[in-house]
């Protein structure tokens, strides 16, 4: 039953994403916390592998937002990953993320996160792919869960029995677009953070999850894109994101817009986002050596 189901999520996503090669599940069996083995239950990984060249590429993985309820996994997921393989020759992954809305809360979402930061690594030679090289990309929640990654990872277990464990799940390099990044009343999204902590979460959880108080100096380089015009998520939550990174000294930089509003990604139709913002975030990376 399972084998079929995970087939069948892969002729879907084949459908849907045309040059993705395969699905990926996260782990071989049931996932950590899972309620059962529906596709809600299943959080998976979406492959787009360029032409392989002689040197292992960087790679991309990108997690759609939709505050947390679902996933905009074509103009925040497929989208993006079709021009990182097609247009620059990097590999691309778009996470399928376990969501809070089906049960899934805290730490749920991070758990995969992580996870898909693992399964890249540990397929690194496979896929021919640099291991030092993994970024990640996150937009609206996403951007909440890709900030939540990048002050929340960790080493690895070396004592796990599983060895995707045993891999460090610390990303190379991070692009947060129109991100939450705060839980505190006012400048957060106020969907997303019930959604993803409850109605009454705990006042620890709430200053732990807002990722600009968490930052150190190990945080990865981040870019941030953001428009001054957002009504959804306040560009307050990019600035104090930037400022926390600039006072750690983590290399980073906020791509503000003065229009663009929330949720543009990329390839809308019609298209209202900041002209050139992805070619500008990945100019940042490649100055800094990520890409090439």
């Amino acid at each position: 039953m399972r084998g079929g189901l995970i087939l069948a999520l892969m002729m879907i996503a084949s459908l849907a994403t045309g040059t993705a090669q395969t699905v990926v599940p996260l782990w071989n069996g049931p996932a950590p916390q899972s309620h059962g083995t529906k596709p809600d239950d299943i959080p998976t990984l979406t492959v787009y592998l360029p032409e392989k060249t002689a040197k292992p590429v960087p790679a991309m993985i990108i997690f759609p937002g939709g505050g947390y309820g679902m996933l905009a996994s074509i103009h925040e997921g497929s989208n993006e990953a079709e021009w990182f393989q097609q247009k620059k020759g990097m590999a691309a992954f778009m996470l399928t993320y376990r969501l809070p809305i089906n049960g899934y809360r805290h730490p749920v979402p991070l758990m995969d996160a992580q996870r898909a930061v693992r399964v890249v690594r540990a397929h690194a030679t496979e896929w021919n792919i640099d291991p030092a090289k993994v970024g990640v990309m996150g937009f609206s929640a996403g951007g909440h869960l890709a900030s939540t990654l990048e002050t929340h990872f960790n080493a690895g277990n070396p004592h796990s029995p599983d060895p995707v464990d045993r891999l460090n799940c610390r990303p190379d390099d991070v692009v947060l677009v129109y991100p939450v990044i705060s839980m505190k009343d006012g400048i957060t999204h106020a969907g997303s953070k019930e959604v993803l902590l409850g109605p009454n979460p705990d006042p620890a959880l709430v200053a732990n999850l807002s990722n600009d108080t968490q930052v150190t100096p190990e945080t990865p380089p981040t870019v941030l894109v953001h428009a001054e015009d957002d009504p959804i998520v306040p560009i307050e939550n990019s600035r104090l994101m930037y400022a926390a990174l600039q006072k750690a000294g983590v290399p980073s930089v906020l791509q503000e817009y003065p229009h663009g509003g929330h949720g543009f990604g990329f390839g809308c139709h019609p298209d209202n986002s900041p002209p050139g913002w992805l070619d500008h975030a990945y100019d940042w990376l490649k100055a800094r050596g990520f890409v090439l």
